[in-house]
């Protein structure tokens, strides 16, 4: 038996202690719980808005890109996005949201100029690759936002777990534990209230 079940002073206040502990516990993991769905919904919010402009700047770049095919001819164009460099200024840091650790994409956006001379272009490319840049770019939001989601749904689940744990388990067995050495306590008190009563008949 775990002596701390004993029905003494010391233990009805290890108890009573527990119990508090227990509810603050639970109290702030709800916070916290409350915190993180409200910051998973705005991403899911940002996200829906950023699938639909990707669809729309997709539209509008492969338009243009047809457009500079048939103005340029396919081969051209596609010498053209050889120029194009490989994307090597993305870095991905972190930040946190109630200790989850949620990605931040950072790039260079000052690489705008075209890689391409005017010279034997037509605007519809000028606008194919501003388009595609555009596209790049909410991409990388995207994904960024996506796998914050991610993160946040995995750390609500864990959460929630433990403010249940707290709830059905640890708070009920604190709350019975304390009323149980309460009485047996108070049913001590009685006996001995009893016991001193009849020894002072005996002597009185």
């Amino acid at each position: 038996m775990n002596p701390n079940t004993f029905p003494t002073k010391g233990n009805l206040i290890l108890a009573k202690n527990s119990l508090a502990l227990a509810k603050q516990g639970y109290d702030l993991m709800d916070k916290k719980r409350n915190i993180l769905i409200r910051e998973l919904m705005d991403l899911i919010e940002q996200a829906k808005d950023i699938q639909s402009e990707i669809d729309t700047t997709f539209t509008a770049a492969y338009r243009a890109l047809q457009t500079a095919n048939i103005e340029m001819g396919i081969r051209n164009v596609e010498d053209l996005s050889s120029t194009i460099p490989e994307e090597n200024s993305i870095q991905i840091k972190q930040r946190s949201i109630m200790g989850t650790e949620i990605p931040l994409v950072e790039f260079d956006r000052s690489g705008s100029k075209p890689t391409y001379s005017f010279f034997n272009t037509r605007v519809s490319l000028d606008e194919a690759t501003n388009q595609f840049k555009k596209v790049k770019e909410l991409t990388l939001r995207l994904s960024m936002i996506e796998n914050s989601a991610y993160r946040l749904a995995a750390n609500i689940k864990k959460t929630q777990k433990r403010a249940n744990a707290l709830k059905n388990i640890t708070i009920p067995y604190y709350s019975t534990l304390t009323v149980n050495i309460q009485n047996a306590l108070e049913e001590k008190e009685r006996e001995e209230f009893t016991r001193l009563k009849v020894i002072k008949r005996r002597h009185g």
